[in-house]
């Protein structure tokens, strides 16, 4: 069995070959109740069935099964007597290992499809009756030609004879289209007969259950030992040092280093939250003139991030050292972070998830890692964090990456930038609250843009900044898309900051969405 705090839980294993929308699988499954990992494609066998999953999904990917030495699945996943679901890449690589054909498409397809249900299925069941003609989302070139014995075709598409295939008898169904994207209407219902009829998985995930498990799982990695934690304020590292903090209490110390590039009142509120409401140990290290100074001059945001990033390590390593040190090191990563550095990579990173964001641990620290929230997707960290009591302020923030305002200033930084930033950030998004809009944008923010425009205010005329706002919606980061503010609103918050922040005489708003496969917003 694994160790992981889920273990009570029923589990579904999903084989990741390196779609884009894999961690989409994972989340449609947590959200209907059921535990969920994701592993490499080559994972062990005796790793798989120690795992003890219900069942197991195939995800996409972007190999193709007609080149020699692509992605296959385990053979032996085939003879475990567990129902499977394939998808997409899934789908071909079930069918080219168990005896079908798969062929280079002559018709392919990507983005919005059409299939015609064929024949009804349990993976259909109370969804999509016989007859049916359904949305569906595609992304593929090649395509399934011929089944294994014992399938079946139950959906068919323009560009796929075999658009969902099923054998009953061994409980095996593969898919073409991606169920796990919002643009396959329902998607997630067929995931939910999968993995509830089909598997037999009862709704026994909670954020309850794991907070408990995961406490008593703190407990026994520390024992008597002492836990130092990079703390920013931001909801990982806020949520972990809370959830350790209930664990072992005063065995936790915790690390604010200040480097002078957060928002508008943030420090203040770190220090009043964790240090006076949670009563926990925290050493508040305002470094703001150590990191301003080595970031003078400085306009790459590579050489801005690596700047902070070493420096933060610096100074971190020396408080730890004036406290007397540590056994262990607390960080606040997520499942996501596990996945993309262990799927294709072979090993997890060893980066401090904290403000930074960037840097490694020196080997010369001598800890162990404490990751409590190494498990869970950004909103399940949401989650745990109102379970432990924390502000919404806190929970709810918008993610704030580690450069902080370093990366929202292109160009030189300088003390008068970062107060004018600032300023205008404040306003933005106190507009956005009064609107009642914070909770509805995943991230918005201001930036300074390094370019400076005529204007004219009253009866003279002005020679000052101009300033963009970014809002997106997203519900985890991996695909954005814009908030479609209204002209009064925009109107409003233009004219406030033009007004009220002495530096600024324009302001912008930029309409860049985020696709899927694209950088981390920023």
């Amino acid at each position: 069995m694994t160790d992981s705090p889920a273990a009570a839980a029923d589990r579904i294993l999903i084989l990741d070959f390196g779609s884009q929308v894999t961690q989409l699988i994972a989340r449609r499954l947590r959200e209907s109740g059921v535990y969920c990992e994701i592993w490499p494609f080559s994972a062990d066998p005796a790793r798989i069935a120690a795992f003890a999953p219900r069942g197991i999904i195939l995800s996409g990917g972007p190999a193709s099964v007609l080149d020699a030495g692509s992605p296959r699945a385990p053979e032996a996943v085939f003879t475990m007597g567990l129902p499977i679901l394939g998808i997409c890449y899934g789908q071909q690589t079930m069918c080219a290992q168990l005896g079908g054909k798969v062929e280079a498409g002559h018709e392919r397809e990507f983005g919005r499809a059409y299939v015609d249900v064929v024949e009804p299925c349990a993976l259909f069941h109370g969804v999509w009756e016989q007859g049916a003609h359904e949305q569906v989302w595609m992304s593929h070139g090649d395509r399934v030609t011929a089944i294994p014995p014992g399938f079946r075709a139950v959906a068919v598409s323009e560009g796929a004879p075999f658009a969902a295939i099923a054998d009953d008898a061994r409980r095996f169904y593969a898919t073409q289209f991606h169920v796990e994207v919002v643009h396959t209407p329902h998607g997630a219902q067929l995931l939910r007969n999968f993995t509830h009829d089909v598997c037999g998985c009862q709704a026994n995930w909670s954020m309850g259950g794991f907070r408990d498990a995961q406490i008593a799982k703190i407990r026994a990695q520390v024992g008597q030992g002492r836990v130092i934690c990079g703390l920013s304020g931001g909801v990982d590292s806020s949520v972990a040092a809370v959830l350790i903090h209930e664990a072992i209490g005063d065995q936790l110390t915790c690390i604010f280093v200040d480097h002078g590039l957060l928002r508008e009142g943030e420090a203040e509120e770190v220090v009043t939250t964790f240090r006076d409401r949670f009563n926990i140990k925290l050493v508040h290290v305002d470094a703001s003139d150590t990191f301003l100074n080595a970031l003078d001059g400085v306009t790459d945001p590579e050489i801005k991030r690596k700047t902070i990033g070493g420096l933060f390590i610096e100074i971190f390593e020396q408080e730890a050292t004036k406290i007397g040190g540590a056994d262990f090191l607390a960080q606040g990563t997520l499942y996501p972070d596990v996945i993309e550095s262990v799927s294709f990579t072979g090993g997890p990173s060893v980066t401090i998830k904290s403000h930074h964001n960037v840097g490694g641990l020196p080997a010369r620290m001598r800890m162990q890692l404490v990751e409590p929230l190494r498990e869970l997707f950004k909103d399940e960290v949401r989650r745990l964090g109102r379970e432990l009591n924390i502000p919404d302020s806190i929970v709810g923030r918008h993610p704030f990456p580690g450069p902080g305002l370093a990366i929202r200033i292109p160009g030189a930084i300088t003390r008068e930038k970062l107060a004018i930033l600032r300023r205008a950030d404040a306003i933005y998004l106190e507009e956005i609250r009064n609107a009642g809009l914070y909770d509805a944008i995943w991230q918005a923010f201001a930036v300074l843009l390094p370019v400076r425009t005529v204007g004219v205010m009253g009866d003279g005329r002005t020679y000052d900044s101009a300033c963009a706002l970014r809002a997106v919606t997203s519900t985890d980061g991996m695909t954005a898309d814009i908030y479609p503010f209204d002209m009064s609103f925009l109107s409003r918050v233009s004219g406030r900051i033009v007004n009220e922040v002495r530096g600024i005489n324009r302001v912008t708003y930029d309409i860049t969405s985020k696709p899927p496969g694209t950088i981390e917003w920023e």
